[in-house]
């Protein structure tokens, strides 16, 4: 509205378009799962929409929004790029600690506050135990999967809000396609495509492109494996009581901590002399365990808020039956959870592709990243190259989550199909 983008509205407005990715999958986990036999009732008893909202809907869904909300909480305060571009003189906590290690080497003043930002984990963490304490399983084994009734008025209204949110997306991602095609921001607008030479921009070239490719690769493969395994242990199995407390604490802790934060500690762990595993340091095996730690508390949260819905009813058969825990995993949980780890292996692969606050500390002149090019682009005021790379890894993301869509929708129909009656 006249005003300059940098500053405080310039990072609230990005952080909504950061956050919203993370935020969605989450509430999608927590909702997909609803059981119709509620809403039926609901309806013979004459209750209406609202109510049934208010005493259905989000009574099943309040461990999805809570979770949701401390991960947007979390990724802001913690976030490093955005504020460090168009911040401006509006300095944040993550931008202070890369002004106080990289500018005056105060490597101290970075843990300092990295301890002070696990308050938020904890927190966080016990919020989430009580919660889970009073969460009930939202599908059982007579669980009816919800169809909404098509209701036109309420569905256009709806579909018109959706698409004002869409049209802000795709207004951003439009104003950097533009700007990646412009020869000189902001003096000389003629459009060309010189700026996709990366090699007159920076040393790397397109190799930091394909480093990207490699990390977000392996990093969606391992990561979404041990991330539900992970989670389905916590959930799904009993015994040990104070260790999984403990591991679910620790599964809450890389949210809090800073990229910055987690990239210092990956510097003094694997570079100590007694550390058996420093071969790994400056290599790209570094980068995929860096980034799987980084983004494991999202994709924990939404694996865990889809294990929540299904009734533990389905492992007492198991038992019952003498059927390993295992089996029944891979031949029940596994496909009813399937959209969920689709969703967990997208997001990984995603934030592997435009992570940096973690990585900029850890690559070397072999795996120098394409995120981190985008930042030393623009610091070198090469903005329209540095809009370029970003759309490169916003062309691979969309093309990645279109075969995303593609494969849930064939796989729907033979994983999910318990859903149809």
């Amino acid at each position: 509205m006249g005003g300059s983008i940098y500053g405080a509205g310039g990072i609230i407005a990005s952080q909504v378009f950061y956050c919203f990715p993370a935020a969605l999958m989450i509430l999608v986990a927590a909702l997909s799962m609803a059981d119709a036999r509620l809403y039926e009732a609901a309806d013979a008893l004459g209750a209406s929409q609202v109510r049934v909202f208010f005493t259905v809907t989000l009574p099943g869904a309040k461990y999805g929004l809570m979770s949701a909300g401390f991960v947007v909480f979390t990724l802001v305060i913690t976030d490093f790029g955005i504020a460090k571009v168009i911040g401006g003189r509006f300095n944040v906590l993550a931008t202070d600690i890369y002004k106080q290690v990289i500018g005056q080497q105060n490597f101290s003043m970075g843990a300092v506050v990295g301890f002070v930002l696990l308050i938020p984990a904890v927190v966080a963490f016990v919020a989430d135990r009580i919660t889970q304490r009073r969460q009930v399983a939202l599908v059982s084994a007579r669980a009816v999967p919800l169809e909404p009734k098509h209701v036109p008025r309420r569905d256009w209204l709806l579909f018109a809000f959706c698409f004002v949110v869409a049209g802000l997306i795709v207004g951003i991602l439009a104003m950097s396609a533009w700007a990646s095609l412009v020869t000189r921001w902001p003096y000389n607008l003629t459009l060309t495509l010189k700026n996709y030479a990366f090699g007159d921009f920076d040393t790397n070239g397109w190799a930091a492109y394909w480093n990207s490719l490699e990390l977000s690769i392996w990093t969606a493969a391992i990561g979404t494996v041990v991330v539900f395994f992970g989670a389905w242990l916590l959930e799904k199995t009993r015994g040990f009581a104070w260790g999984r407390g403990v591991a679910q604490f620790m599964a809450m802790l890389p949210m809090a901590v800073p990229g910055l934060v987690i990239g210092l500690a990956y510097i003094f762990f694997f570079n100590a002399k007694w550390n058996p595993f420093g071969f790994i340091y400056a290599t790209m095996i570094i980068l995929v365990v860096n980034s799987v730690t980084h983004f494991y508390t999202v994709s924990h949260l939404t694996a865990a808020t889809a294990l929540k819905q299904l009734d533990s009813e389905f492992e007492a058969v198991s038992s019952s039956l003498k059927v390993s825990l295992l089996r029944t995993m891979w031949r029940v949980t596994v496909p009813v959870c399937l959209p969920a780890i689709l969703d967990i292996s997208i997001y990984l692969f995603v934030n592997a592709m435009t992570t940096v606050s973690a990585v900029i500390f850890l690559y070397s002149t072999n795996t120098k990243l394409a995120s981190v090019t985008i930042i030393n682009m623009d610091e070198s005021g090469f903005t329209a190259a540095a809009a370029a790379m970003a759309m490169t890894i916003v062309g691979t993301s969309a093309a990645v989550k279109i075969a995303h869509v593609i494969l849930t929708r064939r796989l729907h129909r033979t994983t999910q199909a318990w859903r149809r009656r």
